[in-house]
């Protein structure tokens, strides 16, 4: 069945205004989502210094709270993995609504907590919660947005993550711990409330042949107008679609799809062998190695390893300026910078945006790496702040600040939400995500191993080495992609299309290829 757009005379123009509105509002429900996101993975930040050796209540060792501050990070894979298959089946809309309800299970238990292990498995389904709603999110956002303003939704979303960021360290600074758990629970709840403004996405709605659905869906997202006003993206996405409704199996193997007899096949086979074609194709393989080895460089390069003991680390590295006042000055300039990489995308792009942060931070690192060399002392380590140095200095602080703009500037997110293929989008955002939360958590758990080897020196070192190696490797293998269409992207890696955006070198070795 082809739905039939009916033409009006009486159709009318719509601004750009109310086309760019619609799609921001439309993505409320998304933005809240990364709002708790924020929260929820620095929570950690504002309860171990509370908790480190307490004098009452629940308290933490050092090695207790090393575990407290990756638990997180540590969960979020599995959540980031059940994502995939959670957006595949119940649609972008309904996971966005769905998605919340562990989030507010994480958080009421969390204010419950009476002893460590129901705080570990607070602290635990607050990171699953989190990874499981990373396809929804991106999933969403990139397939109902235009092109043109793609890349500054998709950072946007960053703004909001950075937001929620920022609103726990305020939280931090006024709030004990409980309290604040108690407050992160009306993120959730809005979220939830806000699904009503979101239509389902047209091109989910036409692979489940609804096509009058996706028309009206469309409409609703391209400023609430007339069916003739999206007359040519409508009929460009339903000639998209047809691809994807085919077997894919078929298209993979270059069989008539008339006489298709897949469906016929044991379940388990069927869907083992789709698997086999959705996933290890290079339209995914590509973006999916690429997306994977970036969230490794940015992670390790930058703020994240540092986070969970972010304020006993400024005291370590004899920062004038306590602690508390250092990590909320480190929210505030990290929402700050996510609204000024929406405008440097725009002028120059993804790629010059992110070889430059990340080669910027491994440079800020040598530096931190050269000035805790020179000035601390063997026995200073961030755990235990009676080795903290009397004599501070703002240098340590300026260089912080620096790391914290340049790793604001980097987008990974923004690239979860655009260079996979539909069929794998939702399963390879999960594993990309799932693969930033490991990294994470590896990173976090292994930097009281570092500073106690090799000290907050060579610590800073190593996290520079990472940045080193991950600006060659992105120079060689990113491509630009502002500006181009889902379709576009996809026709890329599986090399239907040549190298776009002025990727030289990867277009010397296309031609070489050809």
């Amino acid at each position: 069945m082809v739905y039939k757009l009916e033409v009006s005379a009486n159709s009318e123009n719509v601004g750009r205004f109310r086309s760019i509105f619609s799609q921001i509002v439309a993505s409320m429900s998304s933005f809240l989502l990364l709002f708790d996101l924020g929260m929820a993975i620095n929570f950690s930040t504002i309860m171990i210094p509370a908790l480190l050796n307490a004098s009452e209540g629940l308290s933490l060792n050092e090695e207790e709270a090393s575990w407290f501050g990756s638990v997180s990070f540590l969960s979020q894979p599995v959540g980031a993995i059940l994502s995939g298959p959670v957006v595949d089946y119940f649609g972008r809309r309904k996971s966005n609504f769905l998605v919340n309800i562990p989030m507010i299970v994480a958080w009421i238990l969390m204010y419950y907590s009476w002893n460590l292990p129901t705080l570990f498995i607070a602290n635990a389904l607050l990171g699953i919660s989190s990874g499981i709603m990373e396809a929804p999110i991106s999933c969403y956002i990139g397939e109902i947005t235009e092109p043109s303003i793609r890349g500054a939704l998709c950072a946007l979303t960053q703004t909001f993550t950075a937001f929620g960021v920022l609103f726990m360290y305020f939280l931090g600074t006024f709030l004990e711990w409980r309290s604040a758990a108690l407050v992160c629970l009306i993120a959730p709840v809005a979220s939830m409330a806000t699904v009503i403004l979101s239509p389902e996405t047209p091109i989910w709605l036409l692979t489940k042949n609804r096509e009058k659905d996706a028309l009206t869906s469309l409409c609703k997202l391209r400023g609430w107008t007339s069916p003739e006003n999206v007359q040519e993206e409508f009929v460009e996405l339903t000639a998209y679609s047809k691809k994807l409704v085919n077997c894919v199996i078929c298209s993979s193997t270059n069989q008539d799809y008339k006489r298709c007899e897949h469906e016929s096949m044991n379940w388990f086979l069927r869907r083992t062998i789709k698997f086999k074609y959705v996933m290890f194709c290079k339209e995914t393989l590509r973006p999916l190695s690429l997306v994977v080895m970036y969230f490794l460089f940015f992670v390790m390069s930058g703020l994240t390893p540092l986070r969970p003991n972010l304020i006993n680390i400024s005291g370590a590295l004899g920062i004038a300026q306590d602690g508390k006042r250092v990590v909320l000055m480190v929210g505030v300039i990290t929402f700050v910078i996510s609204f000024i990489v929406i405008g440097l995308i725009k002028i120059l792009g993804k790629r010059i945006v992110v070889i430059s942060a990340l080669f910027a931070s491994a440079v800020v690192c040598t530096l931190l790496s050269t000035y805790a060399k020179i000035n601390l002392d063997d026995s200073v380590f961030s755990y235990n702040p009676s080795t903290f140095p009397k004599e501070t200095s703002v240098l340590p602080l300026v260089l912080l600040y620096l790391l914290t703009i340049f790793t604001a500037l980097g987008v990974p997110w923004v690239l979860l939400g655009e260079l996979f293929p539909f069929r794998s989008r939702a399963t390879s955002q999960g594993l990309s995500a799932a693969s930033n939360y490991l990294f994470s958590f590896l990173g976090s758990k292994t930097f009281i191993d570092l500073e106690t080897n090799i000290q907050l020196w060579g610590t800073f070192a190593t996290y520079a080495a990472f940045g080193f190696l991950g600006s060659i490797y992105l120079y060689f293998f990113l491509p630009e992609t502002e500006g181009k269409t889902l379709q576009e992207i996809e026709g890329f890696y599986n090399g239907e299309l040549r190298v776009f955006g002025g990727n030289s070198v990867l277009k010397c070795l296309k031609r070489e290829k050809r």
